[in-house]
């Protein structure tokens, strides 16, 4: 059988959530699949952004990886996306980018893929889960297979977070058990996802 073909497509302003991607990325190739890492367009004005110089650094730091397009969508088996949190919800680069996703799931592409999301919030329990649990919203709408970490490994009980890897990027950047979470959460999404894959087959 083809391997699994995993896309993590996320937005990152300072470093932290495209840490989290990487190390995503990396699990998922470990587990054997064809992995695509994207990241959304950014979409802040540039006084915004030269304002942080974090910002401003990891915008250039980050120039050659590749943006998100809908070929990476319908390309993927599955999809895991990453954002910060911003008030509680996903940051807007990342919705705008799902805003534009009509076509697709209007044409039944985006159905029946396994979806699964990360995030990461200044301070401790700054909206992490309402933003992960806003993302399911639209999964949900597209048709789609959620696959949560739940607590279904042991670093789910020092992480926490049964909906999705979450960081606190106020306390630096993100730590042995974040990345050991967020590599699980991969892995598990890529063997649903082969699981899927191979059922169809059969």
């Amino acid at each position: 059988m083809e391997p699994v073909n995993a896309a993590v497509i996320y937005y990152s302003s300072t470093g932290t959530l495209h840490a989290l991607a990487q190390a995503a990325a990396e699990a998922m190739e470990k587990a054997g699949a064809q992995v695509r890492l994207r990241k959304v367009a950014e979409t802040a004005p540039p006084e915004a952004i030269s304002a942080n110089p974090a910002w401003a650094q990891h915008l250039q730091d980050t120039a050659d990886v590749t943006e998100a397009g809908h070929d990476d969508l319908d390309w993927a088996d599955m999809v895991l996306f990453g954002t910060p949190t911003r008030f509680g919800n996903p940051a807007s680069q990342l919705r705008a980018f799902i805003d534009t996703t009509g076509p697709l799931w209007y044409h039944g592409k985006l159905a029946d893929k396994v979806y699964s999301a990360f995030t990461a919030s200044n301070t401790a329990h700054g909206g992490q889960e309402s933003t992960l649990l806003a993302l399911g919203n639209t999964f949900y709408h597209w048709g789609g297979i959620i696959v949560p970490p739940g607590y279904t490994d042991p670093v789910q009980f020092k992480s926490g977070n049964p909906y999705g890897t979450s960081h606190v990027a106020g306390d630096g950047a993100p730590d042995d058990v974040a990345l050991e979470a967020v590599r699980y959460q991969a892995r598990r999404a890529v063997d649903t996802a082969a699981a899927l894959k191979a059922g169809r087959a059969a």
